[in-house]
């Protein structure tokens, strides 16, 4: 799901940054992304490169709730069910991406 992240960039959302966020989701689907939005691009890489801006860290399961809806991120957040090392810029970031349409 996190390699989604490109394609539901808004249009216009991350022009003029350089961020990079760490996504570490435990689990079978999970792994450890870097998540980087620059100039108005989004691009997702397999492992934990440079100096994020945050850390999101997580279940591949609570992740996919998250992004579909199923569950609200933001009480997940608060019962620590998602560590997030920089909460003003993860909130940043999620307001750049349309949300996942739950199949």
């Amino acid at each position: 799901m996190i390699h989604s992240l490109p394609s539901r960039l808004k249009a216009g959302a991350g022009t003029g940054l350089d961020i990079l966020y760490h996504f570490i989701l435990h689990g079978p689907e999970g792994g450890q992304f870097t998540v980087r939005v620059k100039d108005g691009q989004c691009t997702v890489e397999e492992g934990l490169q440079g100096d994020p801006k945050c850390v999101v860290e997580t279940t591949d399961q609570i992740y996919a709730d998250a992004e579909t809806g199923r569950i609200n991120a933001q009480m997940a957040v608060l019962m620590g069910k998602i560590k997030v090392s920089n909460v003003g810029s993860l909130l940043k970031f999620a307001a750049m991406f349309e949300p996942v349409q739950d199949k």
